[in-house]
């Protein structure tokens, strides 16, 4: 009996010695990765209380939210390999395969936001060089159309989410006019605009998603997705940041006028045209375009 117990012991210690050697040999194998982000207006940084002109004519504006999903990052290595870029499940910024990147601070009119900020998504990929990074600028379809009260974070902002689509705002980039009268707000113009009114909002996500109810998940695909897949070239993670530039983004917008009978600013309605030069901006095929080169995103 005591010569059994010695050999169960001893074979218990072989087993966690080897189970030691494969843990390290696994962490020898991969390595840490944080994809670092920036936002820009033009050359300015972005701040939550700074004030900015922006579209064409350019209009006088201040932040009011900027936040968006990411999902489905890759990076290819010096062999020309899309390797996944596994992702840290922190419990609050990252949650399966997406990740909330985060500019606004719940300061000045950001005020519907969160005292929180977030610009690095963190994972990890095998041992290697990478020069390239791609993602997809969106919330998977098999996540996009769950209830945000019960999700787990970064799914469960509400302020991201649509109740009349049952699905989220993939980004949420909001200004207030700095020069606007409530008395401007209802003019009208023979080619179908109004004057602006005191905000304009970009809320993207996808449209035509069919359902019985607006408290339902669709029946089918939605009909427009408006998701961009993001392909950076030299990109290196140890030494280059993903720059979002919005005054590149709404550079052919202009933020003075508001299609009628359309929701203030860009909400992806496909009949919107107030969205045109943004879903452009954010290389999304809009109005019976095919292709788009997206101008939002660079490697600096």
């Amino acid at each position: 009996m005591k010569s059994a117990a010695i050999s169960l012991s001893i074979i218990g210690s072989i087993l966690l010695i080897n189970r030691y050697y494969l843990l390290q040999t696994n962490a020898a194998q991969t390595q840490d990765i944080t994809v670092k982000f920036a936002a820009k207006v033009g050359n300015q940084p972005f701040r939550c209380g700074s004030n900015y002109q922006l579209g064409k004519p350019l209009t006088k504006v201040t932040p009011l939210d900027f936040r968006f999903y990411i999902s489905d990052i890759s990076l290819v290595d010096s062999n020309n390999k899309t390797i996944s870029l596994v992702l840290t499940q922190d419990g609050k910024w990252q949650y399966q395969n997406v990740a909330l990147i985060d500019f606004e601070d719940k300061t000045a009119a950001c005020a519907n936001g969160t005292v929180e900020t977030r610009d690095v998504v963190i994972g990890q990929v095998p041992q290697g060089k990478y020069k390239a990074i791609q993602f997809t600028l969106g919330v998977p379809e098999n996540l996009n159309h769950e209830d945000s009260t019960l999700a787990p974070s970064p799914l469960n902002l509400t302020s991201l989410w649509w109740n009349w689509q049952f699905g989220y705002k993939f980004a949420r980039i909001d200004f207030a006019h700095l020069e606007k009268t409530q008395s401007t707000a209802t003019h009208l113009y023979k080619n179908g605009e109004k004057e602006a009114g005191n905000a304009f909002f970009i809320h993207l996500g996808s449209t035509a998603c069919q359902a019985q109810t607006s408290s339902q998940k669709p029946t089918t695909t939605c009909r427009y997705p408006n998701t961009a897949k993001i392909n950076l070239e030299n990109f290196d993670p140890s030494k280059n940041t993903i720059v979002l530039d919005i005054a590149k983004l709404l550079e052919n917008t202009n933020l003075n006028r508001n299609q009628a009978n359309t929701a203030p600013g860009c909400m992806s309605e496909a009949n919107d045209k107030d969205c045109s030069g943004i879903m452009a901006g954010f290389g999304i095929p809009f109005g019976g375009q095919t292709t788009v080169k997206q101008s939002f995103f660079s490697v600096k």
